[in-house]
């Protein structure tokens, strides 16, 4: 097997993920601004960002395969990002409240030296429950909210939120794993199996 997985994110939760399947990697944030153009299919913004994140390390790392993702909420054709403060993630809540909204995952596989990149996106239906205002303050106070794109974390306290999903559970939480570890593997980049 190959070595030298670089994960180009500093996620906690993408981390997390990795990890817990037996994946080993660096980590080299990507510095890339995150830009949403007006108009842009969903699926496209969030592989175009995995792409454009790949392509920083890369430059950096030729020699790596790095790893790249990027995660949004949409709700209908809004994206939300991470809140900007409380009182965003208090709106940003009120509107998931009681209905469903889709998450989109792109990611990226790429080894500049070898030329090669691959990439896909996972899209999951999320349903919320109806929300009590008490509830929403509630959660926002634990400061949760304020670094997750939606502002929940359904691994977290926002759990007792979701009535229902379809699709991928870790694409919420941030990294589809059946998707990108499947790659990692046809790759031969690493294995859960062979550490």
């Amino acid at each position: 097997m190959k070595t030298g997985l670089i994960l180009a994110s500093r996620s906690p939760r993408r981390q997390e993920l990795l990890a817990k399947v037996g994946i080993s990697y660096t980590v080299v944030e990507a510095e890339v601004e995150e830009i949403f153009p007006e108009g842009m299919p969903t699926e496209r913004v969030v592989v175009n960002l995995a792409m454009d994140k790949a392509a920083w390390v890369g430059k950096r790392y030729p020699e790596n395969w790095i790893l790249a993702a990027d995660t949004v909420v949409a709700l209908g054709d809004a994206i939300l990002q991470k809140p900007r403060d409380a009182a965003d993630a208090a709106a940003m809540l009120a509107r998931l409240s009681g209905r469903s909204h889709e998450v989109f995952t792109g990611y990226c596989l790429k080894n500049r030296a070898e030329g090669k990149v691959r990439w896909g996106v996972e899209r999951t239906v999320v349903t919320m429950k109806p929300l009590t205002d008490r509830e929403i303050e509630g959660y926002v106070k634990t400061g949760e909210p304020m670094d997750k794109a939606g502002a929940y974390a359904i691994q977290g306290i926002g759990a007792l939120f979701i009535r229902k999903i379809y699709g991928s559970y870790t694409n919420v939480v941030g990294l589809p794993l059946a998707e990108v570890v499947t790659l990692l593997m046809e790759e031969e980049v690493v294995s859960p199996w062979e550490t």
